[in-house]
């Protein structure tokens, strides 16, 4: 029973990092139905952010060991680091091929292996690490069970972007501007919404976040050149099976995901888990081909 329960928590965690990595390709699917190829390499961007800050202030006064201030400072630049990547990728290529979703798998996908090239170029091939600040060490003992800092932190984390991401959504003008984009989008630019400009902010918004999915990631394991690939696959899952550009949909498919791949590795192995969790995807999606939460739309005569 305890190591059901480790699992179960794990499986919180891994869900968190999917849900934070697919909210960004809910948005640009859902919206610009843009197939980014690109969008892990926003992971690892985000990730080398991290590693590239902490030695910046670990040569200062500010030791990292001490004041753990590096990763504070990091979760904002991881941010702001996929945001730019994601938006200068959306003006110079991406916008020039919208409607054509084969062009735009291959750019994407061009630029993905540019990325990654660019990355070893800099860091080189193998493998860093991040280093845990002080206060993310160690765990605490709940009931009898060891649960780590640093996954509770990254729980809490994906809780407070999930809830800003909803906000935004529900409860400020931009949101519904998006929103209405996603629905119909050629009734959004009669009503005067900059389309546009809609697009390249829900961009620039999914990059971001995908930047502080690879933050997040780096208190987990060592990173390299590669992170993003390991997590993209899981996330285009996520993304279909909760809905197009639904986050409540989002939500529960990286749930549903985290948790049954997680559980199915004490009995199938890491392999056979993701092959039975994809499988088991498909079959949903025979059932229920729009996804967990549809989109909802008025007719109109």
């Amino acid at each position: 029973m305890e190591l059901y329960l480790i699992q179960l928590f794990n499986g919180l965690s891994v869900a968190s990092i999917l849900l934070l990595v697919a909210l960004g390709l809910a948005f640009a699917f859902g919206l610009m139905n843009v197939i980014n190829m690109a969008h892990g390499e926003f992971i690892m961007a985000g990730a080398y952010t991290a590693y590239v800050i902490e030695r910046m202030v670990g040569s200062s006064w500010l030791a990292p060991g001490q004041t753990g201030l590096y990763f504070l400072l990091s979760l904002p630049a991881a941010f702001l680091v996929g945001a730019i990547l994601a938006y200068v990728m959306e003006a110079l290529i991406v916008r020039h091929l919208y409607g054509r979703p084969l062009d735009t798998l291959l750019a994407t996908l061009g630029v993905s292996v540019a990325l990654q090239q660019a990355a070893r170029d800099i860091f080189g091939a193998p493998n860093v690490q991040v280093t845990a600040p002080v206060w993310l060490r160690g765990g605490i003992d709940v009931f009898g069970l060891y649960l780590p800092l640093s996954r509770l932190f990254i729980l809490a984390l994906v809780a407070v972007v999930v809830a800003a991401v909803y906000y935004f959504l529900y409860r400020s003008e931009g949101g519904r501007r998006v929103r209405a984009t996603i629905q119909n989008r050629q009734v959004a630019a009669a009503q005067g919404i900059d389309t546009r400009k809609v697009d390249s902010t829900t961009f620039a918004l999914g990059g971001g976040l995908a930047g502080l999915a690879g933050c997040a990631l780096a208190l987990l394991g060592p990173i390299g050149p590669a992170l993003g690939t390991y997590y993209i696959v899981d996330a285009f899952m996520v993304v279909v099976m909760g809905g197009l550009g639904q986050i409540i949909g989002t939500a529960l498919a990286a749930l549903v995901i985290g948790l049954s791949g997680v559980m199915l590795e004490l009995s199938l192995g890491a392999s056979l888990a993701k092959a039975a969790v994809f499988a088991l995807v498909i079959l949903f999606l025979q059932f229920r081909p729009t996804g967990l939460v549809a989109l909802k739309s008025r007719a109109v005569d």
